[in-house]
Order: structure tokens, then sequence, then C-alpha cells
């Protein structure tokens, strides 16, 4: 169970009740005809976007946002480092009786295939393949998250439009103005609460836990390519913990860029070409050096 998901959609909820209930009552922002816009409206335009059957897939990955298996890799190449040690001193043949102890089901698999005579072509085009098979499943589940999260605040400026079209419909009776405003209004609020609390933070979760399961897998890919070629197995440890070391290292920078990049677009009065010389007219070209 990932509990910082559960408890970030908890604390969100709590923070907006609390603000809401220092000043009005929660009846106020309660409106059917706005939920039925913004999800009905959400859900409508997802099977519009998506077949059905990769929404059944994405509901699989739904679920691993709060429930999500632990997975420790500097441990896995410990099991592939001795794994590799038994190879070298009794054969690929030992390692068999070794795989009903083995977790991890892609090295069991990459193992298996070992064990059963393939040759390396033939495994490592196997497990690439499944990787790659894997990468496209998740990215299939955060992007229609993602685009869920776009479509939640559209809707809710559907209803907003709705509510202001009824509004001004009736704007002889007076008493039905702020009544009608403030229902026209709680559709774009149930709209964006949806998109930033519950849609987008998952996409972006699904993303991140995709990119630590491709980890896995390539390092898995590199011990299982190690193991069939019955390297030493102190190399071996010292090179999966550089390549760990490597991996991690460049996802952490490749944040920190776009996180500066972004920043940077932000930025205002960023500068737009090279600095003009004092004195020279705009447009001009610029004076040849005596």
């Amino acid at each position: 169970m990932d509990i910082a998901t559960l408890l970030g959609i908890f604390i969100g909820i709590g923070l907006i009740l609390a603000s809401i209930l220092q000043n009005s009552g929660l009846d106020l922002f309660v409106s059917a005809p706005s939920v039925m816009i913004v999800l009905g409206g959400t859900f409508a335009a997802t099977l519009v976007a998506y077949p059905v059957n990769e929404l059944f897939r994405m509901l699989g990955h739904f679920i691993r946002v709060f429930i999500t298996r632990k997975s420790d890799l500097y441990e896995l190449m410990d099991t592939m480092v001795s794994i590799c040690s038994i190879a070298r001193k009794g054969g690929v043949l030992a390692i068999e009786s070794k795989l009903n102890m083995i977790d991890n089901d892609f090295l069991k698999k990459g193992l298996r295939l070992t064990v059963d005579g393939k040759d390396e072509h033939t495994v490592v085009t196997l497990m690439k393949r499944e990787i790659k098979q894997v990468q496209q499943s998740h990215k299939d589940g955060w992007e229609i998250l993602n685009d869920m999260g776009k479509f939640a605040p559209a809707f809710g400026m559907v209803g907003t439009l709705i509510g202001l079209i009824q509004m001004l419909a009736s704007l002889e009776d007076v008493s039905t103005v702020g009544p009608r405003m403030a229902v026209a209004l709680i559709t774009t609020f149930y709209g964006a609460l949806l998109a930033n609390l519950v849609f987008l933070p998952m996409a972006v979760k699904l993303k991140r836990r995709s990119a630590a399961e491709t980890l896995e897998m390539n390092l898995v890919l590199e011990g299982i390519t190690y193991i069939r070629k019955g390297v030493n197995p102190r190399f071996m440890k010292e090179t999966l913990e550089n390549y760990i070391d490597n991996a991690v290292g460049k996802n952490i920078k490749k944040e920190a860029e776009e996180e500066a990049r972004k920043g940077a677009s932000k930025k205002p009065g960023a500068a737009k070409g090279p600095a003009r010389p004092p004195g020279q007219a705009p447009g001009a070209a610029p004076r040849a050096a005596k």
C-alpha cells in the first residue's frame, strides 16, 4: 500500500473542507448537476479518445497508484551476483534448482530461457521486447490519466457556461441570479479539483513508477548477460553498482534540468537575442571593426 498517495489525497481534501467550513456550510458546495457534467463529461471524452481495451488496462495501472511492490535494486544485484557464482562453479544448469527461490519474475524468466539452452541473441531479444511492451503499457496508463486531467477542467467550464446561460435567461427574477451563479462556478471548482488533486498527480506517479520498473528490468537484462558469459562475480557486482548509480544520477540530473528549463521559460525579461551595441540604431547592421 502506498501511504503517500492516500495521505496526499486526504490532506488535500481535508484542507479544502476546512477552508470551506470556516466561511460557509458544505451544502453550498454540493451540486449533483455539476458532478454529472464534470465526471460524466470527463469519462465520456475519455471513451471517445481511447479504445475500450486500453481503458480496461488502465484500471490495472490505476490500482498500482495505491498498491505497489517495493524493490531494492542492490538486493536484486546481490541475488544475481550469487547466481553468477553458482553458474561459474557448477555450470548454467546448476541454476535450475535455485529458480523457485527467486521472487523477481523477469529475472526468473531470463534464467529459465538460459537454462533451456536458448542462445544469447534470442534471450536478449525476448527480454528487450518485454521491456518495450511494459513501457508502452505504462505509457498508455499515464497518458490516459494525463488527458483526463485536461478534460475535467474543460467540462468544468462547460458546466459554468450552462449555468450562466440559465442565469441570463431568468434575469427578470433577481433573486435567482446569486444561486444560479454559485452553481455555475461550482462546476469549475469540481473540474479543477479533480484535475489537480487526482488525475494529474496520479499520472506523474505512474510515470515515475514506470521509469523505476524499466530501470529494474534493464538491470536484470545486464545481469543475465553477465551470468551467461560467466564473468567474475566481483567484476559483475562492481559493474552493476556503477550501472545503478549512473542510472539514478541521470534521473536526478534530468529532473533538475527540466525544472531549470521550466524556470527559465517562466522568467520575465529573458534575452531574445544578442545585445545591441550603444549608439547602434535598431535593425541596423553592426559596424565593421576598423
